[in-house]
């Protein structure tokens, strides 16, 4: 299990008779705070604490990609801010530093038929939406039981899929629903050194793969996302080991896609990795800043992780619906012997996978 604790939530001034906020604080310690503090000490995200409140921005959004790389056309839908998990490497330590505690936004069902209006609009095109990029999909779910309130609609609509993206081995809410169409359950993975040592909270790599081979039996198409890579001593060795053990859990024609990624941030990410992470080595490698302004690894590194985890891969499925996440095309090119392009392109080929997964 993923090994987290939540010790209270606090609840926004008007929301304790809110649906969603009456579920979790039955069976949630808490403490009513009407307008709470966004006080902490430094370095302390919050991350025991859950912040019930209403969200006054828009719940479906672009993935926030850059024009210089090539982006996936996710859509991302915002039921919360900030994760229980606490990787290394993770982007929200910079995101939500000031917004600490994790943050529910409890208004969703409220606001879900507008959401789902947004998707019918136009019925010819395909919409792919997650939940998973400001907050872990399943790590709360036993809390906030997203699943019920997002499954049935989305699996009613053949213009769209659900991605719940997670590190947990939190799959009770998706086994007690009766829906699987359009709805594709997610996992990240890494090296198991990665997953052991910079992965703080999160289930094992063992459990997750544990978690996505019953979600499989189950009826669920499932995805993995190898993001971000990082070059370690024995990263050839520690990847081929994942791989390998994809191939004893899993049945690859069930899998949608894989996604491949390298580690990059922002530089302000990078005093906070070492506040928040004192015995990290995952800052050690050699990095450039890239055209979106991020650190990133040099374009051969890059390319030989890219390499490494295709190759290995394809020797296991010869069809596993590999794509680079954030990457250019002569990155892709070099790693990956094809390129859509542009992001129009990627969105296309992995539109193309949905129709052919979910016929």
């Amino acid at each position: 299990m993923a090994n987290f604790h939540i010790k209270e939530a606090m609840v926004a001034e008007g929301l304790h008779i809110n649906p969603m906020s009456r579920r979790i604080l039955e069976r949630v310690p808490h403490e009513s705070y009407e307008n709470p503090s966004e006080e902490n000490p430094p370095g302390h995200m919050g991350k025991d604490t859950l912040h019930l409140l209403a969200y006054k921005g828009e719940f479906l959004k672009p993935c926030p990609g850059t024009k210089e790389y090539i982006c996936c056309g996710y859509q991302i839908l915002n039921v919360a801010t900030n994760c229980p998990l606490d990787c290394s490497y993770c982007i929200l330590q910079s995101y939500f530093l000031h917004q600490p505690r994790l943050r529910i936004h409890v208004n969703l069902e409220e606001n879900l038929g507008a959401i789902l209006a947004i998707i019918d609009q136009d019925p010819k095109q395909m919409v792919r939406v997650g939940t998973g990029e400001f907050a872990d999909s399943l790590a709360l779910d036993p809390l906030t039981r997203w699943t019920d309130l997002l499954m049935r609609p989305f699996s009613q609509r053949k213009n769209a899929v659900l991605e719940f993206k997670t590190k947990t081995n939190h799959i009770e809410g998706l086994l007690s629903s009766p829906y699987r169409d359009r709805i594709i359950v997610s996992w990240s993975l890494n090296s198991p050194l990665i997953c052991a040592t910079e992965e703080k909270g999160s289930a094992t790599l063992k459990q997750r793969l544990e978690a996505a081979r019953r979600c499989q039996d189950e009826g669920f198409v499932v995805s993995f996302h190898f993001d971000p890579l990082i070059p370690h001593k024995g990263w050839r060795e520690g990847y081929g080991k994942t791989i390998g053990l994809m191939e004893r859990y899993l049945k690859p024609e069930g899998i949608i896609w894989i996604s491949m990624g390298s580690l990059r941030f922002m530089p302000d990410l990078k005093p906070i990795i070492r506040k928040r992470h004192p015995g990290t080595t995952i800052l050690d490698g050699e990095f450039i800043t890239g055209q979106d302004g991020k650190a990133r690894y040099f374009k051969p590194i890059r390319v030989e992780l890219y390499e490494f985890i295709r190759e290995h891969l394809e020797k296991w499925h010869a069809d596993p619906g590999l794509y680079l996440c954030m990457e250019s095309d002569e990155v892709w090119r070099k790693s990956m012997g094809w390129s859509p392009g542009n992001s129009e392109g990627l969105k296309g080929f992995l539109d193309e996978r949905v129709a052919k997964i979910f016929r």
